[in-house]
């Protein structure tokens, strides 16, 4: 029943579904050596704040259990 009304659904909005030859490829820009390091700081704030959370997670479970 799930997969009928899936494809009902799918099938009223058929054609306002864009297809991959509609769209045009962008142009391709040289990346410089600031993007680079604002990518790769971006990074790396990116897994400090993933592990500080995932520390926090832990020392708040360890302490809710005990």
């Amino acid at each position: 029943m799930g997969l009928l009304a899936l494809d009902i659904v799918l099938w009223l909005i058929r054609g306002h579904i864009p297809r991959f030859d509609d769209f045009q490829p962008l142009p391709v820009a040289p990346v410089s050596a600031s993007g680079r390091l604002v990518r790769a700081l971006a990074a790396t704030v990116a897994v400090f704040a993933a592990l500080s959370l995932a520390v926090w997670a832990t020392v708040w479970l360890a302490m809710a259990l005990f």
